[in-house]
């Protein structure tokens, strides 16, 4: 499971489920909705009933595939792990065991590669690194666990957005819960906010824009952004910050953790923000607000604390700690990102989508109780049919 991918499912407020998944395996329809018939899925993840092993799907949609430990990092894989989706409106059943930091892979007119380095470690295509082969190739990929207690599934744009990409799972009551993703158009209009807010606020909203050969390919998150120009942002949040601890420091700020130690209430006292068994946490950069993991927002042995960073980061991402004195519990979907100083990213993510629905950066599943799904997830503990789609048509 990857950084980003463990920020994701960090903060989730987990149903509990008592009843084991109803099969050992499970089916998911992949569905070509490009306009390409040169597509290609792949399915990674740890073997629940094999120590955890690294192990893919191979190209016949249902045979496992684990590499062994090469001797050298970079090694080829041993064996074709291509789905190949066929013409657009074509759906393509496969069948995996039970899998734990599930992703499941799509490709656009060309093949991805991937390598195995000893351990055995797979080596997943990235978008950070400029050497890598599939810098330059269009991808995108969706996140999921199956488990003895439920298929839990989401999109993700934590690290970057480009093909859209749907889900919906069936269970064996015959009920289905969706997410649409973004429309056909949604990538190339989010090309064109992206753009626009640059030119807005003269911020380098457009250099998240990743293009080949003149054709944008992918738009990366802020906090990937960060990894070939660590100053991007600069003072970005800087006075959204001191508007924040300048206001805190007379009034009471209250943060539902939503967990065992409750509300923790505090104000910021000689430049911190106390909030009681969770600690003190520091003014946070440019960095740690984009990241959601780094200076205050950096996890530890504390839970409470634990509890208030995902809550607190989210509050930061979303602009709401303005509004209101109540985290998160003050605020709906429709009050985030209303400041000028605001992760348009997330924003604008959330804007193209169909619903409205879809992770935009690491904590984007915190929501005030009773509250609705913004991060765009499904999950059962009677999985029957987890229904994928890629190209948004």
């Amino acid at each position: 499971m990857s950084p980003s991918q463990e920020n994701c499912m960090a903060s989730q407020q987990y149903q509990q489920v008592l009843a084991p998944a109803a099969s050992d395996t499970l089916q998911i329809a992949l569905q070509n909705k490009t306009s390409s018939s040169n597509v290609f899925a792949y399915i990674t993840g740890l073997a629940l009933s094999n120590n955890n092993v690294p192990i893919f799907i191979q190209s016949d949609g249902h045979t496992v595939y684990s590499p062994t430990s090469p001797s050298q990092p970079g090694a080829a894989l041993a064996a074709d792990v291509a789905i190949s989706l066929g013409s657009p409106g074509n759906t393509v059943n496969v069948t995996i065991p039970k899998i734990a930091g599930g992703r499941i892979w799509f490709s656009v007119d060309a093949r991805l590669t991937f390598l195995v380095n000893p351990g055995p470690a797979i080596v997943e295509p990235s978008v950070t690194n400029p050497t890598d082969s599939n810098i330059n190739i269009s991808w995108t990929f969706c996140e999921f666990t199956y488990n003895d207690a439920q298929l839990f599934a989401n999109i993700s744009s934590v690290d970057f957005v480009s093909i859209p990409v749907g889900i919906s799972l069936t269970n064996t009551s015959g009920q289905t819960k969706s997410v649409p993703g973004m429309p056909l158009n949604g990538f190339s209009t989010v090309v064109d906010q992206l753009r626009a807010q640059a030119s807005k606020d003269k911020r380098p909203w457009d250099q998240l824009i990743y293009s080949y050969n003149g054709q944008p390919l992918r738009a990366l998150s802020p906090n990937n952004l960060l990894v070939g120009n660590a100053n991007a942002w600069g003072d970005y949040w800087n006075s959204y910050v001191q508007q924040v601890w300048s206001k805190f420091t007379n009034q009471d700020l209250t943060v539902n953790t939503q967990a065992a130690a409750g509300n923790l209430t505090g104000r910021v006292t000689n430049g911190q923000l106390s909030l009681g068994e969770a600690g003190t946490f520091s003014a946070p950069s440019a960095a740690d607000i984009f990241s959601c993991s780094t200076g205050p927002f950096a996890t530890g042995s504390n839970q409470a604390r634990n509890a208030v960073i995902p809550r607190l980061a989210a509050a930061f991402n979303r602009s709401t700690l303005l509004q209101t004195n109540q985290f998160p519990n003050g605020s709906t979907p429709a009050d985030y990102y209303k400041n000028d100083v605001t992760n348009h990213y997330a924003r604008i993510l959330h804007q193209v989508q169909r619903d409205g629905r879809g992770y935009a950066f690491p904590y984007d599943d915190v929501a005030p109780d009773g509250g609705s799904d913004v991060a765009g997830t499904v999950f059962d503990s009677s999985p029957k049919l987890f229904t994928v789609s890629v190209g948004g048509g």
